[in-house]
């Protein structure tokens, strides 16, 4: 059951962590084979961390304000 509105459980920050790991990989990846050569260092790989958190954060705030049937809003 996903969890009412303006809560969370555990159930929704696992969804949202396969979601940014997941999309951080697919931009990632994507983004290293069309830039050619890289090094790993920290500017190389900022795009990817900063994609994981932004995945994670709209999808948690997608799960925050919508109710348990996945529609936006209180239960009526």
């Amino acid at each position: 059951m996903n969890s009412g509105f303006l809560n969370l459980n555990l159930k929704d920050f696992t969804k949202g962590l396969i979601v940014a790991v997941v999309s951080a990989l697919i931009a990632g990846v994507l983004q290293l084979l069309q830039a050619g050569p890289f090094t790993f260092d920290w500017p190389t790989f900022q795009p990817i961390v900063l994609t994981a958190v932004s995945a994670g954060l709209a999808y948690l705030s997608k799960n925050l304000f919508t109710n348990s049937a996945g529609e936006p809003g209180p239960e009526k």
